[in-house]
């Protein structure tokens, strides 16, 4: 090699070189550039809403007895401070028939855990540790999520690091069956990968706003996670920490959000694109006895706008049990009216 196509060489090793010298370098041009600053933008939002959250992303685990009889601490989920005086927000399967619970925070502190309350129903619980003055993150409104946005979901399964994927919500609505088999109804579908590991972290948006709670995969599909909605999880909180259970009124039926035709819309002159369609009716359920049947749309309850199980879900869990509540729903083409009367529904452990 002779001195200028060493100097040459040198020069491009330390990019000196001047731009379209010499031909055949593999480069992107100027005018090429605009998306792959939309990818930095993208890798930069991301790394600040992890930056932001991750330090209240902890990890769950349990106490367990080694082959010497001594206590050792066995992962088993993720959780989210929500307060700073360690109220942590987890799954219901991760902390289910636990003795005792320890939580390790991402700097790598090691505090003890209590059950404050469980829901079965929809695989949440609540956990605090004896700690005060804990990094917290918020809870956003998860009604306001659209299919295609970005999402984060943040586990820390082992402690010390969080781990992080990033994807779009692909759609809401869904229902999905626990590992007891119990159906969990208006889950958040989305393509960020998750764990096992990661049950119980957070699903946040591109602000750090936490959206949903990551509670399952399918294993055998791959990019497809599951998370309990934001607004769900506000809801179910609060029944825990002021009555220590979900007190819910019941109408034996297993519903899910589905979007109306607009024909249907105009001709019934509704306000509102969203119905909760009856998927299937328990035996002997208040539903049943008034003669609701599968694949009817509720578009209303007492007058008021139903468009989401969740909608669905608040009402009942005000409305006084074993009083009558007026259902309107469409059948076919036909708006009928159909009063069923309110049971509590019995609580799974």
């Amino acid at each position: 090699m002779d001195e200028n196509s060493l100097q040459q060489t040198l020069r491009l090793i330390h990019g000196e070189g001047a731009a379209g010298e010499p031909e055949g370098r593999c480069e992107m041009k100027e005018t090429d550039k605009t998306d792959v600053e939309l990818l930095d933008a993208y890798s930069r939002a991301v790394i600040a809403v992890v930056d932001a959250v991750g330090p209240a992303v902890v990890s769950i685990s349990i106490a367990t007895a080694s082959r010497r009889g001594e206590p050792e601490q066995a992962g088993v989920g993720s959780g989210v401070i929500i307060a700073p005086d360690g109220y942590i927000l987890t799954n219901d399967h991760v902390v289910q028939n636990a003795k005792q619970l320890f939580v390790t925070l991402t700097d790598g502190s090691s505090l003890a855990a209590t059950v404050v309350g469980t829901d079965p129903a929809t695989d949440l619980a609540i956990i605090r540790a004896s700690g005060s003055g804990l990094p917290y993150a918020t809870l956003g409104d998860s009604d306001s999520l659209r299919a295609g946005q970005l999402v984060i979901a943040i586990g820390n399964p082992f402690g010390f690091q969080s781990t992080v994927s990033a994807g779009i919500v692909s759609a809401l609505g869904r229902a999905l069956r626990s590992r007891e088999g119990r159906l969990i109804e208006n889950i958040i579908q989305h393509t960020a990968p998750l764990n096992p590991g990661n049950s119980g972290g957070p699903l946040v948006d591109s602000r750090g706003r936490i959206v949903g709670i990551n509670t399952a995969i399918i294993v055998t599909a791959q990019g497809i996670g599951f998370s309990i909605p934001s607004n769900t999880a506000k809801w179910i909180l609060s029944q825990l920490l002021t009555v220590g259970r979900v007190r819910r009124g019941h109408l034996g039926i297993t519903a899910q959000q589905r979007p109306l035709a607009r024909r249907l819309v105009r001709f019934h002159n509704l306000s509102a694109e969203f119905a909760v369609e009856v998927v299937s009716i328990m035996p002997n359920s208040p539903a049943g006895e008034a003669g609701i049947r599968e694949g009817d749309l509720i578009v209303a309850i007492n007058g008021q706008e139903v468009t989401s199980v969740d909608h669905l879900h608040h009402f009942l869990a005000e409305w006084p049990i074993g009083k009558a509540v007026r259902l309107s729903i469409i059948r076919g083409q036909e708006r009928l009216e159909k009063e069923v009367t309110t049971a509590e529904e019995e609580t799974v452990h």
